[in-house]
């Protein structure tokens, strides 16, 4: 006799989990209106050879539908993820605030002209209204991406799905490689939202299925066949 089907129950303990975001935002407003105060300047020659190209602004703005995506598929699929995505996230991007508080940055890598005008320039240039270039180390767009690809990897019942995984982590070098070339960021600003995504991975995932160390088996030890001594036999 088949069991009945039991509704999956709406995620609203798990919901708690997004409490970070809150704060999060309301901490941005308040450091974007300190962005006349000055700040440390992180860009570095190699960025002076990085080419604006606005194309990379289309994975730019990707990266605010991807994370959330990541989230809801996540919040429906695999709720032990979803509070790992979250304790990620707002670790990560609470613990930058701090950082752009006590250490003000900012960069100067913005074109006063930009070299073509078209729809993806005007884009930018949008970008570039709204969001001040300060506060800038870490990067908090490269954090993120980093971890929404982490997480899908954490997701259970996704291993066979190797291509939207691998689609994914793609889509996050994109993102990471776009804070560059739209001069959001300087390389600086990726390296640390890379080294900061890399301790917090450490430290959230370290206990994930699908991160531990597949266990060593132990070498088969090949049992002797028994065989029966034959006995010499009595001449009478």
């Amino acid at each position: 006799m088949p069991l009945p089907h039991t509704p999956r129950r709406l995620p609203w303990r798990d919901l708690k989990y997004t409490l970070w975001l809150p704060f999060y935002l309301l901490g941005f407003l308040a450091l974007e209106r300190l962005s006349n105060r000055g700040y440390w300047a992180t860009q570095l020659p190699i960025d002076a050879r990085i080419p604006f190209c606005e194309w990379f602004v289309i994975p730019y703005c990707l990266w605010y539908p991807f994370l959330i995506a990541v989230g809801l598929y996540l919040l429906y699929r695999d709720r032990e993820a979803f509070r790992r995505y979250m304790l990620f996230l707002g670790s990560t991007f609470l613990l930058s605030e701090l950082v752009w508080l006590v250490l003000p940055s900012g960069q100067d890598l913005r074109p006063a002209v930009f070299p073509r005008e078209n729809p993806l320039t005007a884009l930018v240039a949008g970008l570039y209204r709204i969001d001040t270039n300060t506060n800038v180390f870490p990067s908090v767009h490269v954090v993120g991406s980093v971890g929404a690809a982490l997480a899908l990897w954490d997701c259970r019942g996704l291993e066979s799905r190797k291509h939207l995984r691998r689609g994914a982590a793609a889509l996050a070098a994109a993102i990471c490689l776009s804070t560059v070339f739209i001069k959001q960021h300087a390389v600086l600003d990726a390296a640390g939202g890379l080294l900061l995504a890399g301790l917090a991975a450490r430290l959230v995932y370290r206990s994930a299925p699908a991160f531990r160390p597949a266990p060593e088996e132990e070498p088969r030890v090949p049992r002797r066949r028994w065989r029966p001594r034959l006995r010499p036999s009595r001449q009478s």
